[in-house]
């Protein structure tokens, strides 16, 4: 009797691991569900939308500019962003300053992206600072 008990609670725990490694695995490497938040990304994204952010074509292809991508948030590392690709590492970006009208000149360095939200009149992106 208590090998019996004992038998189908490992066979219960055993099974539960495997499915724990096989969401994890597909959470991680093939993708997964975010809900975005804000109104940056609008009229693409809106506010509240539920996306499938997949991770399968930054490993085959790459970014690329027009990507959209989550990303950490540089003001709060715990939370995500959700921008598009403007730049590639050593390009030139000409964009106008959310604080003024004057355009303004910046180069991506090495190892980063430059993204902006859709909405530019009400996006904190690589513009910001600027």
């Amino acid at each position: 009797m208590l090998r019996g008990v004992l038998g189908k609670t490992f066979r219960l725990v055993g099974y539960t691991i495997q499915y724990g490694c096989i969401a994890h695995c597909a959470f991680e490497y093939v993708g997964g569900v975010v809900m975005c938040s804000g109104p940056s990304m609008e009229p693409t994204i809106q506010n509240s939308d539920v996306v499938f952010a997949e991770n399968l074509s930054r490993h085959f292809y790459g970014i690329q500019r027009g990507d959209i991508v989550i990303a950490k948030s540089p003001s709060d590392p715990k939370s995500n962003i959700c921008k598009r690709v403007i730049g590639l590492e050593g390009d030139k970006i000409l964009t106008n300053s959310p604080s003024d009208f004057f355009k303004s000149r910046s180069y991506v360095p090495t190892g980063h992206v430059w993204l902006e939200g859709d909405n530019l009149q009400n996006s904190t992106d690589s513009r910001f600072g600027l």
